[in-house]
């Protein structure tokens, strides 16, 4: 929002909220009238072009936002390297608004302009007009309209809104108040209406110049450079006649300079160009790809959640993972990333951090949930782990965790398979279940004496349940398998405090895990607090009870580039798994922490609360 706005600052729709598009439902419903008992030669095909080319406009910037995110994550050719947080994510997530306000224009001039409608697919003579309209004086006109949306009073009412993003997206191209999106339209109307009413006009020449439009603004606001200098090279005044990423950059961060639409000729000629542009562009070239201190390696859990990555939906990835209705509309998307990740099969970086002196980076396994359940697929698994392993002592990285799957008894005994393998690793494998324990240990409410243990006894579980005995808390398990194998590992410790109980209802404190039956949660008393101790939330089937989030801690506020949510968890909250890989690392500690052996608890726990991390609230309220 601009610090003063103005008048015609919200969109019209904007109450309807994500119900917007259903103002498109008359125009489609008159388009799909019109060609009703008409022959294919009678059919406007103009018209039934504009929601096909609203859905690739919304395409090509998906793509150019996925692009943008990953190349910024890997650091190459990255112009700024200030992060983004979730205000600009919010503030931009209504960016297909232009879209659909183009859209309906679209069809306004379809039926009202002379010569809009029954238009050829292609006339060369309307590409060239409109060529030639949008140099001279689209570029020119812009050029002071935006100079002039830089005077303070519009600046303040609109245009300040847009430069609220310092470091820019692809998608900030078009986040603008809607007074703003009516000037510029009126702006690239000239071209458009100017073939319309010449007779000029065909179905590619509109296509191609909104495509030319949306390639321009996307990549201008990528905040990485990918013009080759041999092109400018080759035709030295192409200089004057498109910009680069690093020119418009300059735009953001300085703000009174490099006003130019696409073609800078306009600040060469009025003396509006920084003067380190060019050293921007040059330094931006040489850049290469960020080396991370701390790598976290994650995986994908379902086909869905390709797009809550960070390089998948912006405002998706922005709010805590849950299955949503409207993605099974996408499932030929779905499937094409399904395959994309089987053939590339390779682990790829979604998400880069700084926290101090520390800089981190988020690494995914082109591998599923159900995926890790399969024998078959155990080996490829562990291949891909290993070779991100390597990957990350090749780049020269600290410290690398491994986060959900990535680490668990049958797959690679918690990770210990990899430091017997590579006795010579520099980079240090951490499974995070020092801290989980620690958390675990502090979301037990004061004053407990006793709690219920119920679900796969991994690793984390079984130093759980060892704690609490210890601290005089009574575990008490349902199983006889269960209760034999604590007893065996604890042996004579435990002091009596590791019972055998099938009252379920008599615990007010469950801890639980992997393999908690539906059966069993409805069995426990009303007010029952469930605290998960695996990487995997467990259902939640009872109203009248607590659910405590999977172990994770509020992340300090110095840690930079948080626009996403790590799966399930809520904003600016973070794993363990993820949290003990960057402790790790700003720590300097020099033992690996995997296998079956567990770190102090007590001086992990202090180190993460030193570094400003905190724990989270017990619930005080279910959800369902």
């Amino acid at each position: 929002m601009a610090s003063k706005p103005g008048i015609l600052t919200d969109w019209p729709w904007k109450p309807l909220g994500s119900f917007k598009y259903i103002i498109l439902a008359p125009w489609i419903t008159e388009s799909i009238y019109s060609i009703m008992g008409k022959d294919a030669k009678d059919w406007d095909y103009a018209n039934l072009s504009i929601i096909p080319f609203m859905l690739w406009r919304m395409l090509h910037n998906q793509i150019w936002i996925s692009f943008s995110r990953y190349r910024t994550a890997k650091g190459t050719n990255r112009i700024v390297d200030k992060g983004i947080e979730f205000d600009q994510v919010d503030r931009e997530s209504n960016w297909d608004d232009q879209i659909l306000f183009n859209g309906i224009l679209f069809y306004l001039g379809n039926k009202y302009v002379p010569g809009a409608s029954h238009i050829p697919i292609w006339r060369m003579d309307g590409v060239i007009i409109a060529m030639l309209l949008h140099a001279g004086p689209v570029e020119f006109l812009y050029y002071w309209l935006h100079r002039a949306l830089h005077h303070h009073y519009l600046y303040s009412r609109y245009h300040s809104h847009h430069h609220s993003s310092i470091v820019t997206e692809p998608i900030t191209s078009v986040i603008h108040p809607f007074a703003e999106h009516i000037s510029y339209f009126l702006l690239f109307a000239i071209p458009m209406l100017t073939i319309a009413v010449t007779g000029t006009a065909s179905i590619v020449a509109y296509a191609v110049y909104i495509s030319y439009i949306d390639l321009m603004n996307n990549m201008g606001h990528c905040n990485f450079e990918l013009i080759p200098n041999w092109i400018f090279s080759v035709f030295p005044p192409l200089k004057y006649l498109m910009y680069t990423p690093s020119f418009h950059s300059l735009h953001h961060t300085q703000f009174r300079v490099n006003y130019s639409l696409f073609m800078p000729i306009y600040d060469y000629m009025y003396g509006t160009m920084d003067k380190t542009s060019d050293t921007l562009y040059e330094n931006s070239l040489k850049r290469k790809e960020e080396s991370p201190n701390v790598v976290h390696l994650t995986h994908l859990i379902t086909p869905e959640s390709i797009y809550h990555l960070r390089i998948g939906f912006a405002s998706f990835a922005s709010k805590p993972y849950s299955s949503v209705w409207y993605l099974w509309f996408l499932w030929p998307v779905t499937l094409w990333s399904m395959m994309l990740t089987w053939i590339y099969g390779r682990t790829f970086v979604v998400e880069r951090n700084r926290f101090d002196k520390i800089k981190a980076q988020t690494w995914a396994i082109p591998k599923y949930r159900p995926q890790y359940r399969l024998k078959w697929q155990k080996e490829s698994i562990n291949n891909l782990i290993e070779d991100s392993v390597l990957e990350a002592d090749e780049k020269g990285a600290s410290v690398l965790s491994l986060g959900l799957m990535n680490q668990s008894e049958e797959l690679n005994k918690y990770g210990e398979v990899y430091v017997k393998k590579h006795p010579k690793l520099r980079v240090k494998l951490v499974d995070g279940s020092s801290l989980a324990v620690a958390v675990l240990l502090n979301s037990i409410p004061k004053g407990t004496t006793q709690v219920l243990l119920r679900g796969k006894l991994a690793k984390v579980a079984v130093a759980v349940a060892f704690a609490l005995c210890q601290k005089g808390i009574q575990v008490a398990v349902s199983r006889e398998d269960e209760y034999e194998k604590l007893d065996k590992s604890f042996g004579a410790n435990t002091e009596g405090k590791l019972v055998m109980s099938k009252s379920y209802s008599s615990y007010k404190i469950w801890l639980v895990g992997d393999e908690l039956e539906e059966e069993e949660q409805r069995k426990a008393a009303k007010g029952t607090l469930f605290i998960p101790f695996s990487q995997f939330p467990p259902k939640k089937l009872r109203k009248d009870c607590f659910y405590h989030t999977t172990p994770a801690m509020q992340t300090p506020v110095a840690l930079e580039n948080v626009d996403s949510c790590e799966n399930w968890l809520p904003r600016r909250v973070m794993s363990v798994w993820r949290i003990a890989g960057i402790v790790h690392g700003l720590e300097g500690w020099e033992e690996h922490e995997c296998g079956y052996t567990i770190s102090s608890i007590d001086k992990v726990w202090d180190a993460s609360l030193k570094h400003g991390f905190q724990p989270l609230r017990i619930p005080t309220q279910s959800k369902s």
